[in-house]
């Protein structure tokens, strides 16, 4: 199986990439906190405890979220599902820091939301999904080098996901 984008699947990639630009060049100086930052972040696949003939050749993600500075977060996930599904993370959350260091540290992160986008036939591959909607939970653990991270995502029993981040704010 080939990776093929659509014109669709890259018009909503550039408009996620433009967003987190704008966000990040567009809002006023005092509506983020001194602190805060804005995180562009990306998957190049996810890491699956177990194969199946089903899943697709990549199971990619980009995203972008809004860190403050006490910690608390939202963002916002376009991927590709394991069954080749566009689909949709809608989050919030928290991290703490497993380290003192300013410049670098470990932490761990917390989000919940909703996914949006796994349909039939695979709309059981989720718990508790309902018209391609569900409750999503995924723990982290991830190191930040000055403005670069990178995380490692649990997604519950199915794998594991890298996900390499960027700061645009710092």
């Amino acid at each position: 199986m080939t990776f093929r984008t659509t014109r669709s699947t890259r018009a909503r990639i550039g408009a996620l990439f433009f967003a987190a630009g704008a966000l990040a060049a567009g809002l006023p100086v005092h509506a983020l906190d001194e602190g805060d930052r804005v995180m562009v972040q990306a998957a190049p696949d996810a890491l699956h405890y177990s194969n199946s003939p089903e899943h697709t050749k990549y199971a990619w993600l980009i995203g972008a979220e809004y860190l403050r500075k006490d910690r608390w977060l939202a963002g916002y996930s376009y991927f590709n599902n394991s069954f080749g599904q566009k689909s949709h993370y809608i989050y919030g959350g928290y991290t703490w820091k497993l380290s003192g260091e300013e410049a670098s540290y470990w932490y761990a992160k917390l989000t919940a939301g909703v996914i949006l986008g796994y349909k039939e036939p695979y709309e059981d591959k989720i718990p508790f999904n309902h018209n391609g909607v569900a409750p999503g939970i995924i723990p982290a653990i991830g190191y930040q080098y000055e403005r670069f991270n990178l995380q490692l995502n649990v997604l519950g029993t199915a794998g594991l996901m890298l996900t390499f981040g960027y700061d645009l704010l710092r």
